[in-house]
């Protein structure tokens, strides 16, 4: 029996309502050339100084449903411009109504003040510290303080106007200062229920205000006021995180604050990244930890135990055997609920599965836990025995909908697949009805693909899905004829088309995916208004060729991949049509699509396209966006952020028009984008901070701002 959505106290599984499935492509056409709904990137990096410019760009976005209806009007508080998390509020809209930079003077804006990646002290003292320029982190305002991980993770804080140091983090030796940045910290509030005596600001007892980081195989908590470790916290400020039977722990995302409760979320290696081994890998199980002294309260698994809701979606004995599964971005929570939002990825190995029999809880899905006790409240699974790598990675998204007048608190889930899942996020219904749609089936020897695969009827998928021969680009008969000659070796279909075996088909090498292994959506890819009712999805579209040869080494999955992302492109340019990135809105109150645009000019400068007269292509790559009252903000990311193909990247920072899609602004920053911005309003002025970094330039915090 399907069991996709099912509140945790329910004996039976609840089916959920069967509809026709809206047509998931949409076909826009801009400057006479055809674009297809899909994502992705391909771009020159542009070097040299700083500069600004206006810039109002002819609207490549298209309006193609009406703008919002008023509706209901809320009845919940303004939205709060404070950025306590990782992603602005634990709602994790990355939404701030601030709205001192409008469209009648972005043009003025300027780059206030720059951040180096680590604090020079830190440098000086260590010098040979290495890093990478994949800086990660978005910074969170509090009480008048910047904090933000630096680029190996340990944590700085620093003044809003100036981006002069307060304090860092102080690593135990050379060694220790070692690591790698990870995308946010988390902040407790502190309270008057400790011992009374040392609890105030700045003195670490165990109500203190404090940050909370995971830095390998550690979770800290330090003082908000000083930096200091908090000495009831843990052993003196630190929690060891290792999981038993020597288990290693890592992370990609911060932790999450609900209440007094820490919710940590680890990975360790991706379903993707561990070959054909499968036995005895670490399972990445969500835990809650106390506030005040670091104490484990419970421990959710993701893969469930025996006797356990789920177990029987493991066959063959794989439940025992199967490890990973984790969440490598990002939780969200609702504070007055107490529910914690947890997107798990998907099962080892991604693209083969005969050796796990069955649907493979929780693989996949958007888990609602009770941060207090860790209970499950409801789940949806979003991909069946997944063979894709269709990890559920970006951000649950959480604010109010009208739906047919009736105001609905819900939570909005990207996925890879290019769906934007919605449900009640106090019970799990979804908002509009989801059909368990019948798949292609594999053909890989001992393979059990699912069926049926859930397919939601709104919104409409915000990305391309599958591909036939008709989406191969045609910028001119020559290009045309080299793609077609590349995709006619090539097993192409509709979403959810399995990897073949290789030199299974005469004349094929592998499957064209799309979407590929990175997705459609990403981390990167949500941000919602709640004013409006509007979330932005921004996705790529990068797709993989995967085949699945026979293994013959004992114990491994008898199949596995070739390695490595491989991809159909001619010198370099993609053979599936644009925009290769773009971000598109939709009406979360009605399901419907607003308008989409290309972010980037892509392949534009491309040697194959130079004389032809082409709008912007878009840029494959992850930015993430930043809405705020009067506009919405983006990159075009970078070559550091980890599956890059060369050139799908670019430095400019732009403002988009939120109701139309049209580009009002833009700036060259000093690299692509790494991180999400974030916004903040301090002594009467708004900054904007973005981290940024790539091969050729050191990674940094930026803020901009008006003079």
């Amino acid at each position: 029996m399907r069991r996709d959505h099912e509140p945790a106290n329910s004996r039976r599984t609840k089916q959920v309502t069967p509809s026709r499935a809206a047509s998931s492509r949409t076909i826009l056409m801009a400057q006479g050339y055809p674009l297809a709904i899909n994502a992705g990137s391909m771009r020159q990096g542009r070097r040299g100084p700083l500069r600004i410019r206006w810039r109002r760009r002819g609207v490549f976005a298209a309006l193609i449903f009406s703008a919002c209806a008023d509706g209901e009007a809320d009845r919940l508080p303004p939205p709060s411009d404070a950025w306590t998390y990782y992603g602005g509020q634990n709602s994790f809209n990355r939404y701030s109504p601030l709205t001192q930079i409008d469209q009648g003077n972005v043009a003025a804006v300027q780059v206030l003040w720059r951040r180096p990646a680590i604090d020079g002290a830190l440098t000086a003292e260590y010098p040979e510290i290495d890093f990478n320029n994949y800086l990660r982190g978005t910074p969170i305002l509090i009480e008048g303080t910047l904090y933000a991980p630096n680029a190996v993770g340990l944590v700085e804080a620093f003044d809003p106007g100036t981006g002069e140091t307060r304090w860092v983090q102080r690593p135990e030796s050379e060694e220790d200062a070692r690591g790698r940045s990870f995308r946010g910290v988390a902040y407790w509030r502190g309270t008057a229920a400790g011992s009374g005596e040392g609890d105030a600001a700045g003195d670490g007892g165990d109500s203190a205000e404090r940050i909370i980081s995971v830095r390998g195989p550690s979770m800290h908590a330090l003082d908000a006021a000083t930096g200091d470790p908090i000495a009831s916290f843990g052993d003196d400020g630190r929690v060891d995180l290792q999981l038993p039977a020597g288990g290693r722990y890592g992370w990609s995302s911060g932790p999450i604050v609900v209440g007094d409760v820490i919710v940590l979320a680890g990975t360790v290696d991706g379903a993707g990244d561990s070959g054909t081994e499968w036995r005895g890998n670490v399972r990445e199980d969500i835990r809650g930890f106390d506030a005040r002294t670091g104490r484990l309260l419970w421990t959710f698994h993701v893969i469930p135990e025996e006797g356990e809701f789920g177990a029987d979606t493991w066959g063959d004995g794989s439940l025992a055997e199967s490890g990973d599964l984790g969440s490598w971005c990002c939780l969200s929570a609702d504070d007055e609920l107490g529910y914690v939002y947890v997107p798990l990825s998907a099962p080892t190995s991604a693209y083969y599965g005969g050796h796990r029999p069955g649907d493979n809880l929780f693989s996949n899905s958007l888990v609602a836990l009770d941060a207090a006790t860790g209970e499950r409240v409801w789940h949806f699974q979003m991909v069946h025995h997944d063979i894709w790598e269709y990890d559920t990675v970006g951000p649950p998204v959480l604010g109010r909908i009208h739906v047919d007048g009736r105001p609905i608190d819900a939570v909005m889930q990207a996925s890879k697949t290019a769906f934007l899942y919605t449900f009640d996020r106090r019970t799990g219904e979804p908002v509009w009805p989801i059909e368990e749609v019948e798949v292609p089936q594999s053909t890989v020897p001992g393979e059990a693909t699912s069926p049926t695969q859930p397919i939601p009827s709104r919104p409409p998928a915000f990305d391309r899905q599958g591909v036939t021969p008709e989406d191969v680009i045609d910028f001119t008969p020559e290009i045309r004829a080299r793609a077609l000659a590349l995709a006619d070796s090539l097993v192409m279909g509709p979403l959810f088309t399995p990897p073949m075996e290789r030199e299974s088909v005469e004349g094929k090498i592998g499957t064209y995916v799309i979407p590929g292994a990175w997705g459609a959506g990403n981390w990167n890819t949500g941000a919602f208004d709640p004013e409006t009712g509007v979330y932005y999805a921004v996705s790529h579209t990068l797709p993989n060729v995967w085949s699945l040869s026979e293994n013959s080494e004992p114990g491994e999955m008898e199949f596995g991949t070739q390695g490595g992302w491989p991809r159909a492109e001619i010198e370099g340019l993609p053979i599936v049509k644009p925009p290769w990135g773009r971000i598109t809105a939709i009406d979360m109150n009605r399901g419907e699509h607003l308008w989409m645009a290309a972010n980037g000019d892509g392949a534009n400068d491309h040697p194959l396209l130079e004389g032809l007269d082409l709008p912007p292509l878009g840029n494959a790559n992850r930015p993430a966006p930043l809405v705020t009252g009067s506009l919405l903000f983006i990159g075009e990311g970078s070559d550091a952020v980890i599956g890059t193909p060369d050139t799908h990247w670019g430095t400019t920072f732009r403002a988009y028009d939120k109701a139309t899609g049209g580009v009002v602004w833009e700036t060259e920053l000093p690299s692509g984008t790494t991180g999400g911005p974030m916004t903040y309003l301090h002594e009467g002025k708004q900054y904007i901070v973005v981290a940024v970094g790539g091969s050729e330039h050191p990674a940094e915090y930026v803020a901009l701002g008006l003079p």
